[in-house]
């Protein structure tokens, strides 16, 4: 099921001992348009430190109701790598906090979480986890120091959805609007589309884009270039956030437009030939 991030703005973590916090932002990575990572605000309890929380942690959520749950501890959060979510988020970020919460690196595989479709599949206790042998794990982690030193220089290309909504879209032809929001895939929490207002020039339609019809994107400029004209985003099926989304309605777009849709081929879910605008 498709879901608005807003129906989880500012909702409360609820560790497995207490509230960590509340959910200020997101990262995402703009290879794949997958949500990484929820920023969180702790509070007095932590000095207001913000945090981040893997989608890996988070149980079946009741996306509805302002809380997630999340399989990790207050004490876990407190102790864990301190990440400054007002900088970028490097590599060696990652590896650090990855191996603090004892998780396989995301990055590793050809699906959108490693090597399958979903971030529980990770959490440890899942499957293999929870029946390693001590030899397995002295390997696992000999494995996961190798890992790290392969891992420390690359470039995440995280983003943070509060920044890059706003930014400009184009037509080949022309503008067509700007970003206000994003449909996310509850399970996957892969974003399936840009929630484009096209209220500068279109009285304020919504309409949607997928990542996979972007050509370009400049984030420098806050500049986001989609594969198709203006008309076809004009005579295409409007967005009403009030009714939501289904599977038909994806479906008649897609027709719409000629292409065909994420749920054909699931994996991988990447990008193809998005051009990065300097």
């Amino acid at each position: 099921m498709l879901r608005s991030l807003k129906d989880i703005d500012n909702s409360a973590i609820d560790a497995t001992d207490g509230t960590i916090g509340h959910v200020k932002d997101f990262y995402f990575d703009d290879a794949s348009w997958t949500i990484r990572y929820l920023i969180v605000e702790t509070g007095s309890w932590l000095s207001s430190r913000r945090v981040l929380i893997s989608p890996i942690s988070v149980s079946d959520p009741p996306w509805a109701d302002k809380t997630l749950p999340v399989g990790i501890t207050t004490e876990q959060v407190k102790n864990s790598p301190d990440i400054d979510t007002h900088m970028p988020v490097s590599r060696q970020h990652e590896v650090e906090y990855f191996a603090y919460y004892g998780y396989p690196f995301y990055w590793e595989g050809g699906a959108l979480w490693g090597e399958g479709a979903y971030p529980n599949l990770l959490f440890p206790g899942y499957a293999t986890f929870a029946t390693s042998t001590a030899r397995q794990i002295k390997a696992e982690r000999e494995f996961e120091k190798a890992q790290q030193a392969r891992h420390r220089n690359d470039d995440p290309h995280l983003r943070s959805c509060a920044a890059v909504a706003g930014s400009d879209i184009h037509a080949i032809d022309g503008d067509i609007g700007h970003v206000e929001g994003y449909l996310v895939d509850e399970e996957t929490w892969a974003i399936r589309y840009l929630i484009v207002n096209t209220s500068n020039w279109w009285l304020g339609h919504k309409v949607l884009v997928a990542p996979r019809w972007i050509q370009a994107v400049s984030w420098e400029q806050a500049r986001v270039t989609v594969n198709m004209s203006r008309q076809e985003i004009k005579d295409a099926p409007p967005y009403d956030p009030a009714i939501g989304l289904d599977r038909a309605q994806e479906m008649s777009m897609h027709s719409h437009y000629g292409r065909p849709g994420y749920w054909i081929d699931e994996i991988p879910v990447k990008v193809q030939a998005v051009e990065t605008i300097r």
